[in-house]
């Protein structure tokens, strides 16, 4: 039983201390809007249409908009250096909502009086 408490009070000083270290983090340590991934978000700008559709990205923005879809749902993100839109399952969402999402690149052929009006997006 002794060494068990020995663990408790180790386990708990070890919690302790690493969560007042964090309290001298910069005041700008984490800010939403600063979070980033590391290397593995992909600003919208760089995303192209793969041929096999086997591409998965990280996107991280801002919703500007959502479009309710047959069981899914529909939001438009920016990044900044564009805009993209996402498929997923999640809902709740809201315009000015910061989010990352992972999901594979699609792209979506609409030819009209021979002009392709195709749209590149990203299904979570």
């Amino acid at each position: 039983m002794t060494n068990d408490l020995f663990s408790r009070l180790g386990l708990a000083s070890l919690l302790v201390v690493g969560l007042s270290s964090c309290g001298q983090l910069p005041p700008s340590g984490l800010n939403l809007s600063n979070l980033r991934i590391g290397s593995n978000i992909t600003p919208i700008r760089d995303i192209q249409p793969e041929q096999d559709n086997q591409a998965t990205v990280y996107v991280q923005g801002k919703v500007e908009k959502q479009v309710p879809l047959l069981q899914r749902w529909a939001y438009q993100i920016n990044d900044s250096t564009g805009t993209i839109w996402v498929v997923t399952n999640q809902t709740g969402l809201e315009a000015g909502q910061e989010v990352v999402v992972k999901g594979k690149v699609r792209y979506k052929s609409i030819p009209l009086a021979g002009k392709e009006f195709g749209e590149l997006y990203v299904e979570e």
